[in-house]
C-alpha cells in the first residue's frame, strides 16, 4: 500500500519551511507581477542570507526525517527492496509526488532568488531541492519491510522538478503550473482509518476528493493576443470510488473505481498587478491551489457540469 505519511510529511515540511523563511524582516517572495526570473547579474550574492537559508532548510529537513523515522518506521529496517506500486490509486499518489516536487522547486527558487545568486544557480537549487527533499524518504521506504523503494515515486519526484526547471530555463518563467484542489467525499466514512477520520486527515488521505491540475494562460504563449495573462485554462485529473489502494479490493467492497477528467478556468494570482509586497506574497503562496470555478467533468458516465468545483 502506498504510504500516506510521506505526502503528509512533505507537504507539512514545505509549509513549515515557508513560514520560517517568511518570518524575516522582508517578504522573501516579493517578485515582479509576471513572476519572471531575474537574469544573471554581477551583483555579489548576499552570503549571510544564503547561509541562513541553508541552515534553516537543513535543520527543518533533518528534523522532519528524524520525526518520520521515529513515528512511522516502527519496524526495524531490513534489506533494501524495490516495489512497483504504479498500479495503486489509479496513479493519483504519483500526481501528488509530482505536484509536491514542483512546488518545493518553485518555492525554493523564489527564496534563493532574493539572495542575489545567478539564474543558473537559482534553477539548480530549486530543481535539486525538489528531488533531494523527497529522495531520503524514498530510500527509507526501500529499507522498510512494510513498503519498499518505489521507482514510480522517484520518476514523479524528478518530473515535478524538471517541469519547473525546463520552463524557467526556456521561457524565463513558469507558464504551465501544477495545482491542487480538494473537496470532501462520503467515501472517507467508509474507511476512516485509511481515508481519514477528520477533515485534516481527509484532505491528505482521501484521494477521491483530490484533484490535480495543470493550469496555463494562452496569453503567455501568444503575446499580443488580447487574452489576459492572469486568466488560465485548467485541465484536472481525479478518481472516485477508490476505498483501497488496489482496484480489485475496492471492487470486493462493492465499489467500481474510475477516473475523472476536468476542464475549468483558473486565475494566476502572480500575474495580477499590485504594488503591495504582502499581496504579491499571498498571491505566490495561493498559486499552489486551483481557484474554485465552474468545471466540465468527463468520466465513464459521460459529461457533467459542476457550477462550483474545488
Amino acid at each position: 500500500m502506498t504510504k500516506y505519511f510521506s505526502s503528509t510529511c512533505l507537504r507539512s515540511f514545505t509549509f513549515i519551511l515557508l513560514v520560517f523563511l517568511l518570518s524575516g524582516r522582508e517578504a522573501l517572495f516579493a517578485q515582479t507581477n509576471s513572476a519572471r526570473v531575474q537574469a544573471d547579474t554581477a551583483v555579489r550574492p548576499n552570503y549571510k542570507r544564503l547561509r541562513g537559508i541553508f541552515a534553516g532548510q537543513s535543520a527543518l529537513y533533518l528534523g522532519t526525517l528524524y520525526g518520520l523515522s521515529r513515528s512511522w518506521y516502527k519496524n526495524p529496517l531490513t534489506n533494501f527492496t524495490i516495489k512497483d506500486d504504479t498500479y495503486e490509486w489509479l496513479q493519483m499518489d504519483k500526481m501528488g509526488h509530482l505536484y509536491t516536487s514542483y512546488q518545493i522547486a518553485r518555492h525554493t527558487a523564489a527564496i534563493y532568488r532574493k539572495t542575489g545568486i545567478s539564474k543558473k544557480q537559482m534553477l539548480i537549487y530549486g530543481a535539486v531541492s525538489g528531488i533531494i527533499f523527497q529522495t531520503p524518504i524514498e530510500i527509507l521506504d526501500g529499507f522498510s519491510p512494510d513498503y519498499g523503494f518505489s521507482p514510480g515515486d522517484m520518476v514523479a519526484n524528478m518530473a515535478g522538478s524538471a517541469i519547473y526547471l525546463l520552463q524557467v530555463a526556456w521561457w524565463d518563467e513558469p507558464r504551465i503550473q501544477p495545482k491542487f484542489s480538494f473537496h470532501s467525499t462520503r467515501l472517507a466514512a467508509v474507511r476512516p482509518g485509511l481515508l481519514g477520520s477528520n477533515p485534516y486527515e481527509r484532505w491528505l488521505k482521501d484521494y477521491n476528493g483530490q484533484t490535480y491540475w495543470l493550469s496555463a494562460s494562452p496569453g503567455t504563449f501568444f503575446k499580443g493576443s488580447g487574452w489576459p495573462e492572469w486568466l488560465c485554462i485548467s485541465v484536472g485529473y481525479g478518481i472516485h470510488d477508490m476505498v483501497s489502494a488496489e482496484q480489485s479490493k475496492s471492487k470486493e467492497m462493492g465499489y467500481v473505481p474510475y477516473r475523472q477528467f476536468y476542464l475549468s478556468l483558473d486565475i494566476d494570482l502572480t500575474r495580477i498587478k499590485t504594488r503591495s509586497k504582502f499581496v504579491r506574497t499571498l498571491g505566490f503562496l495561493a498559486g499552489s491551489l486551483k481557484i474554485p470555478a465552474p468545471a466540465l467533468q468527463i468520466d465513464k458516465n459521460g459529461f457533467g457540469f459542476k457550477p462550483f468545483y474545488f
